[in-house]
């Protein structure tokens, strides 16, 4: 019995041993045999062929990119399930799309999902896998060689092979993939890897300068032309690697892509345009070049959205071709009154230079009421459009992507994703907890096809009029002519239900004060004869549907605590408002201005007035549904939703607002508050204040999916059905 025993414990010994030799330390024994790899997607000229049964037919990838954050967890916890994948899957198939994106390796969730909805399903939805190094070695001060770029790169093309033919065990991912054991073989519905995910420009010009005598790259599968910089050899180096990794263990191959964009694309630019858009690195694909053994073939994948860099933009419409040693038609780029698509042109240079297909990867509006610039040429700029503009200018984009003679593209993104921060609203929230809430001023949370609205089934006010939500529960203060005003918030807004017998938005005018800090604020306001019962912060001005704005104290704008010396040139700290300023202002957001900047670099940054509010219909059920309304009046009923951030909330999870920004401060600085005061009234008037309680939610945030307008826009484009 004890001989019995011990052998049965060095069997499993042995089969653990094998076991994680070959799923996690990627243990195999070399075939031999790359002659007889297979392959059932191959490029041919300019187009992507896929096998099906015995013909090569051209497939268009129509394609949408999926991020992995949700809200209340960070993207890289991974947290999807399967049941959430096998129920967008559906809607992104039904949508007209035909592949997939991920930008790293996912967890095993996705795969399992993936494997399962294919598999039942005559029709794939195929995936363009990413591998990716993040960001923290990016900006590492190291050249792309050193083995924490270099090592770390090779070791996660390695892994996601593994991954996808369904033989991994991921235990350590040092923010580059998921962890979990991944079991199922969906390498049929691989197109391809994209190597990289914007690579960091200052990286890539860096190794080029540090190694500018490197010897070319030469492998068995993919090889660097006498023309490749340091940064291209590495790539064709980490491509080849992974090429005959995939080629012997799995006797399998498939298309190959390695990532830019505009920051790092292939085009010398007029030196003026380059020294203003920092232009500073180029990676060209056609310094890689692949062999008779790499049986699929390379694409080109950029980055490619109509608000990026806008080089052409600052050059003259005739100067383009100089950009390209061919003699590009640029006819169908200006429009019969003269206006210039520089996306479409764009786009076209890509296509032109490449001798493979080419994707645009990555294009997408962000909807939300935040913007970061305008595009004065495209009219695409990025932020502060409703649903349905989000939708026009995917279809429009789309179609440039086609006209310019590209294979196709990814739709960013699937899903809005809570995690995300923009650069000029980053300084204003805490971005430890910017999960927790939504924040419908910062653009980038929302460029998915799919909300996430906040209310486990429905959210608890929807501004359309219908004041069949509120209780009396919610009154905050009513006054003796029968006029009051309720209050509710959730985890993206903060909602007024204010009541006006007699009320005209057009003719009247009200004022609703709000006292958010106990350490500034005024009790009346420079032009307005109406006083405060309280030191108040912020004045809602009601007055018609095209003229209603919030407006913050001069003391308490982080407008002007964070970017007055890029606006007006001056310094707000060396005489700030006094706390009990009168001057209340439009509360604005900063804004690039590509253009007017490059033509005189003196040109103070332009700003958006966020603060005013939008008329409209907020109900997505709704015929009339507008995604951007702030408000709309109902008879002598207001409803009205005010976004955190707008407020000055840092984290309204905790109830942190903005600490009083030249107190000891130099910028922002957190406190928290347990309660606001809020009232309603005409000019000539002291304005009586009621109290708002105030409890964050902390960690826990309920929410619903909800398909935006676009989605629609886009399914009805791409199948040609309209919305059932």
């Amino acid at each position: 019995m004890k001989r019995f025993i011990i052998s049965i414990s060095a069997i499993i010994l042995l089969v653990f041993i094998g076991f994680i030799a070959v799923f996690y330390g990627g243990f195999y024994v070399d075939s031999g045999r790359d002659n007889h790899v297979n392959t059932f997607v191959r490029t041919e000229n300019k187009e992507i062929l896929i096998k099906d049964k015995d013909k090569w037919k051209p497939f268009e990838v129509r394609g949408i990119d999926m991020g992995s954050g949700i809200p209340g967890e960070w993207s890289t916890d991974y947290a999807i399930t399967k049941e959430t994948y096998l129920r967008w899957f559906q809607l992104i198939q039904e949508a007209g799309a035909n592949t997939l994106r991920v930008y790293s390796v996912q967890n095993p969730s996705f795969y399992n999902a993936f494997y399962e909805y294919n598999s039942q399903h005559e029709e794939p939805l195929y995936l363009l896998q990413g591998i990716w190094v993040n960001d923290y070695i990016q900006n590492s001060r190291v050249d792309a060689y050193a083995d924490s770029f270099a090592g770390k790169l090779l070791d996660n093309c390695l892994v996601t092979v593994d991954v996808i033919h369904g033989k991994r065990l991921i235990i350590n991912n040092d923010a580059d993939t998921s962890t979990g054991l991944y079991l199922h073989d969906i390498s049929k519905w691989v197109l391809g890897y994209i190597i990289g995910n914007g690579w960091e420009d200052t990286t890539v010009a860096y190794t080029d300068e540090k190694y500018p005598d490197m010897e070319p790259y030469k492998g068995t599968y993919l090889t660097a032309s006498k023309d490749a910089s340091a940064f291209e050899s590495l790539l064709a180096e980490t491509g080849d690697r992974m090429l005959y990794y995939e080629s012997t263990r799995y006797d399998e191959q498939r298309l190959i892509s390695f990532s830019s964009g505009n920051a790092t694309d292939p085009f010398d630019y007029p030196k003026e345009i380059a020294e203003y858009f920092r232009k500073c690195a180029r990676i060209d694909a056609e310094h890689i070049t692949a062999t008779d053994k790499f049986i699929s073939g390379q694409f080109v994948s950029y980055s490619a959205s109509p608000y990026d860099q806008d080089y052409l933009s600052c050059m003259e419409y005739t100067t383009w071709n100089s950009l390209s040693d061919k003699k590009i038609d640029f006819s169908d780029c200006i429009t019969p009154d003269g206006k210039r698509n520089t996306y479409r042109a764009y786009l076209r240079l890509l296509n032109e230079h490449h001798t493979m297909p080419v994707l645009a990867v990555e294009f997408g509006a962000a909807t939300g009421r935040g913007e970061i610039q305008e595009n004065q040429v495209t009219s695409r700029g990025l932020g502060y459009y409703s649903e349905k503009e989000q939708g026009k200018i995917l279809v429009d984009c789309y179609e440039d992507i086609m006209a310019a003679g590209l294979s196709g593209g990814c739709v960013y993104s699937w899903q809005d994703e809570w995690f995300k921060h923009t650069w000029n609203t980053m300084y204003a929230v805490d971005l430890s907890r910017n999960i927790y809430w939504e924040d419908a001023q910062t653009n980038d949370q929302h460029f998915g096809l799919l909300a996430f609205d906040c209310g486990e089934k429905e959210s608890v006010c929807y501004v359309d009029g219908d004041t069949s939500e509120w209780t009396d529960k919610d009154m905050v203060i009513q006054y003796e002519d029968g006029s009051f005003i309720s209050v509710k918030y959730d985890a993206s807004d903060v909602y007024l239900y204010l009541h006006k017998k007699g009320f005209d938005l057009e003719n009247d005018t009200l004022y609703v004060p709000v006292d958010t800090t106990p350490k500034t604020g005024s009790t009346r306001m420079e032009n307005c004869t109406a006083e405060f019962e309280r030191p108040t912060d912020f004045v809602l001005i009601l007055n018609g549907k095209d003229n209603t704005r919030l407006l913050v104290q001069d003391r308490y704008n982080p407008i002007h605590a964070n970017y007055e010396e890029d606006i007006t040139g001056e310094d707000s700290y060396i005489d700030p408002p006094a706390r009990d300023s009168a001057v209340f202002e439009n509360i604005c957001m900063v804004l690039r201005d590509v253009i007017g900047q490059y033509q005189d670099a003196a040109t103070p940054l332009r700003t958006f007035e966020s603060g005013k509010l939008h008329y409209g219909n907020g109900n997505p059920s709704a015929s009339d549904y507008d995604s951007r309304a702030d408000f709309i009046c109902n008879g002598d009923d207001v409803e009205i939703r005010i976004p955190w951030q707008l407020l000055n909330f840092s984290d309204p999870s905790r109830m942190q607002i903005h600490d009083d920004y030249y107190d000891g401060n130099y910028g922002i600085e957190a406190v928290g508050i347990k309660e606001m005061f809020i009232g309603l009234g005409r000019e000539g008037n002291t304005i009586e204040m009621g109290r708002l309680k105030l409890k964050g939610w902390e960690n826990t945030v309920s929410y619903h999916e909800r398909l935006k307008e676009a989605y629609q826009v886009l399914k009805t484009y791409w199948t040609g059905k309209e919305h059932e």
